[in-house]
């Protein structure tokens, strides 16, 4: 089990809280390293749920005079994200900054915010490695920290109750460490190791009467196969990968999106396929 400096360190001090317009939730700084371009200034990220920051994401249906046809493009409103600063247990201030939307997936509910803030963020959580990842168990302890009904954050400590919920199509993982609305967006994190299994996304909720119950000890979290897809299919492999940096990634997104553009617009025809001959 991790002790009590280990879970400040490690669980308690790299959540953020995220606001986006009227709504709100919670953030978990997952990268902050020199950047390539000027190493006095730090690149700092942050995951949160999609549906916490959806309010900044605007699609708009536009006319290209290049392309000359119309074509969907999204939009980004900044976002705000709070980072808080201890004196052990004790907060004694709390900073927020502007931070931008550099990646999103609606379909995992995951989205990376880069901080406008260059300064070094000193606690920085950790995925867990993938090979980790099939030695998780049934039991195991572990630890919600978010922004509680916007509340300054806190630790909740549990146990994983099930390891693949599949929810809409999407695993999850359940745990019964508690979780509440405010909560999306912060993670989960193992009790053992304090690597972050995932973030806190839903909660069962029962209807009694007229009224609404919430269940916040049967709670489910995005599954850390799904962050993997994630940072996979946006290239932001340099948030695991000491090899790789910021910069690469984004110019990777670029070329994969102009790929990607390119392929609709102008369908290329197949490659003919030669016939193998026998003899």
């Amino acid at each position: 089990m991790l002790s009590v400096k280990e879970v400040h360190d490690k669980v308690l001090y790299p959540v953020v809280r995220v606001r986006s317009g009227n709504a709100g939730g919670s953030g978990v700084i997952i990268y902050s390293q020199p950047d390539p371009k000027d190493e006095t200034r730090y690149i700092n990220i942050a995951l949160t749920c999609q549906h916490v920051v959806d309010g900044a994401i605007k699609i708009r249906d536009e006319f290209d005079p290049v392309l000359k046809q119309q074509k969907k493009t999204d939009y980004f409103e900044e976002v705000s994200v709070e980072i808080f600063d201890y004196d052990g247990s004790e907060l004694i201030s709390s900073n927020a900054t502007q931070a931008e939307i550099i990646a999103y997936d609606k379909h995992h509910d995951i989205a990376a915010v880069r901080l406008r803030n260059p300064r070094k963020v000193e606690f920085v959580s950790t995925v867990i490695p993938k090979d980790q990842i099939p030695t998780m168990q049934i039991w195991d302890p572990a630890i919600t920290c978010g922004c509680s009904l916007l509340h300054d954050p806190f630790p909740n400590p549990g146990n994983l109750t099930y390891l693949r919920e599949i929810i809409e199509q999407k695993s999850y993982l359940m745990a019964n460490a508690p979780s509440i609305f405010g909560n999306s967006g912060g993670g989960l994190f193992h009790g053992d190791t304090g690597h972050l299994l995932g973030l806190t996304s839903r909660v069962t909720v029962t209807q009694l009467g007229f009224g609404l119950d919430v269940q916040t000890w049967m709670n489910f979290s995005t599954h850390p196969d799904r962050l993997y897809e994630f940072f996979e299919h946006q290239e932001l492999q340099f948030i695991y990968e000491s090899d790789d940096d910021y910069w690469s990634a984004m110019e990777r997104r670029e070329a994969k999106r102009k790929h990607a553009l390119r392929s609709v617009l102008f369908e290329e025809p197949e490659a003919p396929v030669n016939p193998s001959i026998d003899g």
